[in-house]
């Protein structure tokens, strides 16, 4: 295994492990790393075409969940935001007969 597709499956494992434990702060790193290894994978001229796809279909399946649990997380925090302005509006009104 050539180092580029290597290093593909290391990104792309640790990019899996910051999923598992919604640490998004990782996550946005290990993508710009995914993204480098990716562009250094394509560029190399003596690549292992079978590695490479494999490589790269399992980097897209790992984007597909990570879309949606972005979509579920963003859900989360926008339901929370709701709750917030209504508590806040109730404080409001509340302050007006208090």
């Amino acid at each position: 295994m050539n180092m580029s597709v290597k290093r593909l499956e290391e990104t792309g494992s640790a990019l899996r492990n910051a999923l598992a434990q919604q640490d998004w702060a990782a996550i946005s790193v290990l993508d710009r790393q995914c993204r480098q290894a990716v562009d250094e994978a394509m560029s190399e001229p003596e690549r292992d075409e079978v590695q490479l796809r494999h490589g790269m279909q399992q980097l897209l399946n790992l984007y597909g969940e990570l879309v949606g649990a972005c979509q579920t997380e963003r859900q989360r925090i926008a339901g929370e935001l709701r709750q917030l302005n209504q508590a806040r509006e109730s404080a409001k009104v509340y302050q007006l007969f208090g």
